[in-house]
């Protein structure tokens, strides 16, 4: 059930029930404390005085309101109003349009030449944006602003007085911008003006005037993304007709579940891999790393089996695990599969895809029209610039699969998820295995204590973890392949592991001719629409959270608004986004951490439950690790939580579901559940922060009723 939708279905009735009755209410004090016959003999005599002095009149009006927007005084609006009530329509909206431009360029000089360095230090969030606006395309930008006031006028025009827009460029696009809003305005006020009766208020042509100003800001917001696409689009010329609903690029999670939608809502789709289908998640990622995993997680515990109660031990057969690695994968490859998709009504094409125009894609010597375009072309391993590299021959996440041998000695570079994870297995399998990390410490993104709690397992897996050094260049001199470090110390290895992070894949598939890059990046807005706005983008090429949870998430949105932008968008959530490294143990989180917290000034307090006091991670002999839930001080309420320990990807699902639907810790220590189990952690979790936060009233109060019972 769509909670957030209902939510706002309500309101907005309950909106539409409230400003009926404002202005009920308005008309019967309007009906008993104001004089209309007085009000409109003073406006009459007003106006009066005006057809006699027009000039002096007009150049008075104009004087009050160009100081009044000129020094970014309130008041602007009112004398809008005042200005249909005094002038009428047509000269109060050319009085008012003249002003409001004058005031308005007034008040960019000034914040040109007198303002720049205060306002950047105390709005620098809306300078930045701005400033974004203007060199992406200034003059449109400003119109939309002006259209659209998505911040205040008088701040636009402060603001625009930091960029380099010529003032004249300013000056007429404000004045057709604003343009609308001023007719609206100068009108209602114009309306206000005729009231002759209390009855009045309520008059169709007073309700009419005033819902012209509801519906304004919703009309100039389409009005202004229709020219917008126009504009984007007068290169091309525009097919009559589409051979498809949605052209996808990428065959990875993000276009595998964008096809599926858009197949499964009837559109005619075709779906386009150059490589194998199910991307990297399926062939060089979750599943053949989970694969391994497992493997090596199995292999470490019968290097101890006495824990256990056990006697024996299974030695690893690295070239065996890595062909059950490739079973795994050809046993999961069918639901990915192009004879499944085109069961499901797609039209699958091997070959090279290319953007010919905003509507055409070529691939294999075919031009494929389509109404829509999105882009799901993923991300590949990054290869840092080290002298010396490319003549080691490192491996990446991508070729690691390739290996038949176990490498002796492992080096891998790179103390995130990825690499952590693969470093953590090799060791395992018996690689000597070292990480070199140039941040202060690995996983740099989670709270410090998730980050010793991973050096700590690595360690005790005998990985050696070299971190705050980076590597200064590699040789090879045919016999031995050493890392020469920044410190002055060298390594020797046999095999390089490079886990770095990854980049978005915008190469080769005719962005930059369209326009779409901005610094090598592909550029989307809040709907995942690009520059050009037939052609959307969705999973690890938009550069976000590059995961394949959050690539199906967001192919959903993708795939939404490409078929029925038209109609309707929907802005791409990813609220309470839960994320797992899978070493041993796993670190999981979702929503805040500390880290981010702090740099956001976000308060919080902490509650913390040790998972050595859980039965089951007893039991499991996996008694090591802890949940800790951050929550807004003195409420319930969680923002994020970070989860260390066995089977931590598990316990952290529950937490996400409380966060997307509003549920608080409360509602978690009311909910059931089975013992012995690890969910137990999220209850046991909720209890303490409970426990912490006990009204001592109520306690005390209890106490007292309890020892009155037993007769004391």
């Amino acid at each position: 059930m769509d909670h957030a939708g209902t939510l706002r279905r309500t309101t907005r009735m309950i909106g539409a029930v409230l400003f009926v009755a404002v202005v009920a209410v308005l008309a019967v004090l309007i009906g008993s404390h104001v004089n209309i016959a007085e009000i409109m003999r003073r406006l009459a005599a007003s106006r009066d005085w005006i057809s006699l002095h027009p000039g002096l009149a007009a150049l008075t009006f104009a004087t009050v309101y160009i100081a009044v927007t000129g020094l970014s005084l309130p008041g602007a609006t009112a004398l809008t109003l005042v200005g249909g009530s005094l002038f009428g329509l047509w000269a109060g909206t050319l009085l008012v349009s003249f002003a409001s431009v004058t005031g308005a360029t007034m008040g960019m000089i000034v914040a040109r030449y007198f303002l720049r360095d205060a306002i950047k230090r105390r709005v620098p969030d809306a300078v930045a944006r701005v400033d974004r606006g203007i060199v992406a395309d200034g003059a449109r930008y400003l119109f939309a602003l002006r259209l659209i006031p998505v911040i205040p006028f008088f701040l636009v025009n402060l603001t625009m007085g930091l960029t380099r827009m010529p003032v004249r460029t300013f000056a007429w696009v404000s004045l057709v911008g604003m343009l609308p809003g001023t007719v609206a305005y100068v009108n209602a006020g114009r309306q206000l003006a005729s009231i002759e009766s209390t009855g009045d208020v309520l008059s169709p042509r007073i309700l009419l005037a005033f819902a012209a100003l509801a519906v304004l800001p919703f009309v100039a917001k389409a009005t202004n993304a229709w020219w917008s696409g126009r504009t984007a689009l007068r290169a091309w010329r525009r097919p009559q007709r589409f051979d498809y609903n949605l052209i996808v690029i990428g065959a990875g999670s993000a276009g595998l579940v964008t096809a599926y939608i858009a197949a499964a809502a009837g559109a005619r789709v075709v779906l386009i891999e150059e490589g194998k289908m199910g991307g990297d998640c399926l062939n060089t990622g979750c599943v053949p790393s989970k694969a391994l995993i497992r493997s090596a997680k199995l292999a470490h515990e019968t290097m101890q089996p006495e824990r256990l109660g056990l006697h024996g031990r299974l030695e690893p057969d690295f070239a065996a695990i890595m062909r059950r690695v490739q079973k795994v994968i050809a046993r999961v490859a069918p639901h990915d599969s192009a004879e499944r998709y085109r069961a499901l009504g797609v039209d699958v094409v091997k070959g090279r895809a290319r953007l010919a125009d905003p509507w055409t894609v070529e691939v294999e010597g075919r031009r494929l029209t389509g109404r829509r375009i999105v882009l799901a072309t993923g991300a590949e391993p990054s290869m840092p610039p080290i002298p010396g590299l490319a003549d080691v021959e490192p491996l990446t996440s991508e070729t690691l699969w390739s290996l038949k041998e176990r490498p002796g000695r492992l080096l891998v570079l790179g103390g995130g998820a990825i690499g952590c994870e693969l470093a953590q297995s090799f060791a395992r399998l018996g690689s000597e295995t070292t990480v070199v990390e140039a941040l202060p410490r690995l996983i740099a993104r989670e709270d410090e204590d998730a980050g010793e709690m991973m050096l700590a397992a690595l360690a005790r897996d005998g990985v050696t973890v070299i971190t705050g050094v980076a590597i200064r260049s590699f040789a090879n001199d045919g016999k031995t392949r050493l890392a020469h470090l920044a410190d002055g110390t060298a390594l020797a290895f046999d095999r390089v592991l490079v886990a770095v992070g990854r980049r978005a894949r915008t190469r080769g598939f005719g962005l930059e001719e369209l326009g779409l890059l901005e610094d090598h990046r592909l550029v989307v807005d809040d709907r995942l629409r690009t520059r050009v706005p037939t052609i959307y983008a969705a999973g690890d090429v938009i550069g976000r959270l590059q995961f394949t949870h959050a690539a199906g998430q967001y192919a959903w949105f993708a795939a939404m608004n490409a078929l029925f932008g038209d109609f309707k968008t929907w802005k791409a959530d990813t609220k309470a986004f839960p994320a797992v490294i899978y070493t041993d143990p796993e670190i999981a989180r979702v929503g805040l951490n500390e880290i981010e917290a702090r740099e956001r000034g976000i308060a919080y307090e902490i509650t913390r439950y040790d998972l050595a006091e859980l039965d089951r991670a007893i039991a499991d002999d996996a008694n090591h690790g802890f949940v800790k839930v951050l929550t807004v001080p003195g409420k319930d309420r969680i923002l994020g939580v970070t989860i260390a320990g066995a089977r931590a990807g598990d316990m952290l699902g529950e937490f996400t579901l409380a966060m997307r639907h509003g549920l608080g810790l409360n509602a978690i220590l009311r909910t059931v559940h089975p013992y012995p189990g690890w969910t137990e952690a999220a209850r046991a979790a909720a209890g303490e922060w409970r426990r912490a936060h006990a009204p001592a009233w109520a306690l005390a109060l209890s106490a007292r009723i309890l020892r009155w019972l037993r007769g004391g």
